[in-house]
């Protein structure tokens, strides 16, 4: 095993787990994939830029196949293998890519969100692997409410840019909770190269804004494991795929998710 039960259990129980020097050996190529990216958005990119604010926020979603990088991570990492002992699963599906980049001056927070109302698929074997791609301080890193991905019901999904609901029909879904309030532990954690954050898609997660003089890079890779299974939201997803022809409580089509793991 790559990973200590403590590890697992840490992970099961909180719904995140910190995991040191894991992608040491990955962060240059990972780089290189990420300025590829930026300087060639596909048609899924979007930039979110208050109208007073000196920088932006850029995210773009589901390149792995296109950017050479990203593809040979996806196949030739241990990701498949560390998500399968976090997940406690026999199997490991990659979902997709999500790079996030703040430039200097983005006062756009990451809001407090759920990452599986926003997806096609449901089932509590997930992992988000969040992989800063240069040092990052605590302050500036991701926020984690322990616990919260055991919540009865999913979070409302919003728009980031307007806040609005996210579908037009929200009334399967809570309120946002008091983040505030003392109900969950937040975490933060300072992040060296080759670090990750693992967290549940159903964790209550946010990022602060860019407040420092310098971009920051994230790439997050996201897995499903053996339980997870096609579900129809009230709205298009993000991110969103044309013709996927599933129905509810299908397992994801291999051609298009592949497996990245088999135990």
């Amino acid at each position: 095993m790559l990973l200590s039960k403590a590890d697992i259990t840490k992970y099961n129980e909180d719904g995140v787990i910190v995991l040191r020097g894991v992608f040491d050996d990955w962060i240059s190529d990972l780089k290189s994939g990420a300025d590829y990216n930026i300087n060639n958005p596909s048609s899924r990119a979007l930039v979110h830029k208050r109208e007073d604010d000196s920088g932006a926020l850029f995210e773009d979603f589901s390149n792995w196949k296109e950017i050479r990088q990203y593809a040979d991570f996806v196949n030739n990492s241990n990701l498949g293998r560390i998500s399968a002992e976090l997940m406690n699963s026999n199997s490991v599906q990659f979902f997709h890519d999500h790079y996030l980049h703040k430039y200097p001056g983005s006062m756009v927070d990451t809001p407090w969100h759920q990452d599986i109302p926003y997806y096609f698929v449901d089932g509590d074997q997930t992992v988000s692997l969040w992989i800063p791609l240069a040092k990052r301080s605590k302050e500036s890193s991701l926020r984690c409410a322990l616990g919260s991905h055991k919540l009865a019901k999913y979070v409302r999904p919003t728009s980031w840019s307007t806040n609005q609901s996210f579908y037009k029909d929200s009334s399967l879904f809570m309120d946002l909770p008091d983040m505030d309030d003392g109900n969950f532990e937040i975490m933060q954690w300072s992040m060296d190269p080759g670090d990750a954050i693992a967290f549940n898609y159903k964790l209550i997660h946010s990022a602060g804004a860019n407040t420092t003089n310098r971009e920051t890079q994230t790439l997050s890779m996201r897995v499903i494991g053996d339980d997870v299974r096609y579900t129809e939201r009230p709205g298009k997803t993000s991110p969103h795929y044309e013709n996927l022809n599933q129905k509810n409580g299908d397992k994801l089509r291999e051609d298009w998710f592949p497996y990245i793991y088999k135990s």
